[in-house]
């Protein structure tokens, strides 16, 4: 009984390790972390930061508490999407397994992050997400599903839903209908589809134009079709339950939920999503919360300020190169001439 009574408080918070990865442009560790604290007595060592990462209970209702004040429930759009964290090297990492990578357009080792993120075309606020683990038994289906339902128990009332075409299920798109929402996501040229005429095809052989159809789509309905074309010439399909959506209102949202694409990016570039080099699944989890959390600091300094992310994180590095140049700590000797 006495040694837990003699146990130390904490020395480390997890606003210490938001501030170190909205600052870091280095290495993302429990050691660099450490390494440039203040100097003080009290200063958290490397173990700190390492318990803290272990201590936290991973909840993404953390996100939510800080994002919920920069959001408008009654406008803007919901958009969801996942990106995976590159882990190429990680062979007994936790949460790593095997995903399609966008960026790297194949089958990639590392962690699948699914994000709920509102904007109005301004602001990028993530506000909810998941991370996809065989041990659960959950599909990302499942976690579309578990954060649309969190959505609509918070209040969300968005001008539209768009998501990727990975997600447009059946059993998707009518559970946003019934939340008597509307919603934009891509359909694949393969789809059952019935036109005008009565007659059941695939999409693509449905002549499209690009400001609209209405055709009946197997299993759910009447959409509302487009079609345009990608710079590599191949047709891409967008759908809605918006049956008056017009062309401009449909290439609108489609820009603004591009903003989740940008959002991951920024996510690895400037918040260290995917440098955590802990190897148990609740440090990577915390690690990755945190990381979010980080972004919308960035997220919020940019919308106040007008300064990006990218360059308030370079405003530090020179801030710290100007310091140096003042006394430059590594000159050569002055050797005594003849």
């Amino acid at each position: 009984m006495l040694y837990y009574s003699c146990v130390n408080a904490p020395r480390c918070f997890p606003d210490n390790y938001i501030h170190f990865l909205v600052a870091t442009p280095g290495p993302v560790s429990c050691t660099e972390a450490a390494r440039v604290q203040p100097h003080s007595p009290f200063a958290p060592a490397h173990d700190s930061f390492n318990r803290l990462l272990n201590r936290l209970e991973p909840d993404p209702e953390e996100l939510w508490r800080e994002a919920e004040p920069a959001v408008e429930k009654g406008r803007g759009l919901l958009v969801i999407d996942d990106s995976t964290n590159d882990k190429p090297y990680a062979k007994h990492m936790g949460l790593v397994t095997r995903h399609w990578s966008g960026k790297h357009k194949k089958v990639v080792r590392g962690i699948n992050l699914i994000t709920l993120l509102w904007s109005e075309g301004d602001r990028r606020i993530p506000c909810d997400y998941r991370l996809f683990s065989k041990a659960d038994g959950k599909t990302k289906h499942d976690h579309f599903w578990e954060m649309m339902l969190m959505a609509k128990g918070r209040g969300f009332s968005p001008e539209c839903v768009c998501f990727d075409g990975w997600y447009a299920s059946l059993e998707n798109l009518k559970q946003i209908r019934d939340f008597g929402w509307k919603w934009l996501t891509r359909l694949k040229g393969n789809r059952s589809v019935t036109p005008a005429d009565g007659r059941r095809r695939a999409l693509d052989e449905v002549a499209v134009p690009a400001d609209g159809i209405v055709l009946h789509l197997t299993g759910y309905g009447s959409v509302l079709v487009f079609r345009f074309f990608a710079k590599d010439g191949v047709a891409e399909y967008w759908a809605t339950n918006d049956l008056t959506m017009a062309p401009g209102v449909r290439r609108h949202h489609a820009e603004v939920s591009f903003a989740i694409e940008n959002y991951h990016r920024e996510l690895k570039q400037n918040c260290g999503v995917e440098r955590c080099q802990a190897r148990s699944e609740r440090a990577q989890r915390n690690h990755i919360g945190l990381a979010i959390r980080a972004f919308l600091r960035l997220e919020h300094h940019f919308y106040t300020t007008g300064v990006s992310a990218f360059e308030a994180k370079l405003r530090l590095v020179r801030d710290a190169v100007r310091s140096y140049l003042a006394r430059p700590a590594f000159p050569l000797p002055m050797h005594p001439t003849a």
